[in-house]
């Protein structure tokens, strides 16, 4: 850490959106790579080889970049978008959720259920609250973002049921650890595309 109290770049590695100019954290934004056959590849593990360029999480942003050339402009190279890039993205991203959640789960660090998610809240062992997009907001609302942690709404009910064996899952908590550091930058990812996380539907106090 700088005297200044910023944290160095080392610790948190900052990259230039090719679409909006901003330099931000990486974390917020999704890599992309030019393929073999000079078409856009996401990569969203962050380990393919080649010159790497960077959009904003962010479907607007990703859209412009399709739209107005830009991935050639960031590859240095003529490079095309395929029509089925946001799906790619997305498809990816929410897999990389349920993996992550999945691998939580068989650590011991993720539980699925509301009165077992409650206890965690409850007890102060959750970092992160997810709650399906699909589920009922009136029952999402009787839980609450666990203090200092995070809430997401990005997932299907169906999304997080593959997680936990089961056909639909409405709510699940994680505790604090890397996985669920990785699960939270994948999941703001796929905000920046669903948008399901504009207002937390976890509003309720214990």
């Amino acid at each position: 850490m700088t005297r200044g109290g910023r944290i160095k770049d080392r610790e948190t590695p900052e990259r230039r959106c090719i679409v909006t100019g901003e330099v931000q954290p990486k974390a917020g934004l999704i890599r992309f790579v030019a393929g073999p056959d000079a078409e856009v590849v996401p990569d969203l593990a962050e380990k393919l080889p080649g010159r790497g360029f960077w959009v904003l999480a962010d479907r607007q942003a990703l859209d412009k970049a399709a739209a107005k050339g830009l991935f050639s402009r960031g590859a240095k190279a003529r490079v095309t978008a395929p029509p089925e890039l946001m799906a790619m993205i997305e498809t990816g991203l929410a897999k990389r959720v349920t993996d992550t959640l999945s691998l939580a789960r068989k650590a011991g660090l993720a539980v699925a259920g509301f009165e077992k998610v409650k206890d965690w809240l409850a007890g102060g062992r959750a970092k992160v609250l997810l709650q399906a997009s699909d589920g009922s907001d009136r029952g999402k609302g009787k839980l609450w973002t666990p203090p200092g942690g995070r809430w997401f709404g990005c997932m299907t009910a169906a999304e997080l049921g593959l997680s936990f064996g089961r056909d639909h899952v409405i709510h699940s908590a994680l505790a604090p650890g890397g996985l669920t550091e990785k699960l939270i930058r994948d999941a703001s990812r796929l905000t920046g595309l669903r948008g399901h996380d504009g207002g937390n539907a976890a509003t309720g106090k214990e």
